[in-house]
């Protein structure tokens, strides 16, 4: 199942520089693509405010 970007997230980008799909967007804040995003976990391992976690 795809991971989730909570409340927390800073709109830093360090997550959709690492996604290997490119599932990831940044505006106010992180969103995922969910029929994109393959489960790697990259974007949760950069994620300096640890806001995205696994469902």
């Amino acid at each position: 199942m795809p991971r989730f970007v909570n409340d927390t997230c800073i709109a830093c980008g360090s997550c959709a520089d690492q996604c290997p799909v490119s599932a990831i967007t940044v505006n106010d804040a992180a969103v995922i693509d969910e029929d994109t995003c393959i489960d790697c976990g990259a974007c949760e391992a950069v994620c300096p405010v640890s806001a995205i976690a696994e469902r």
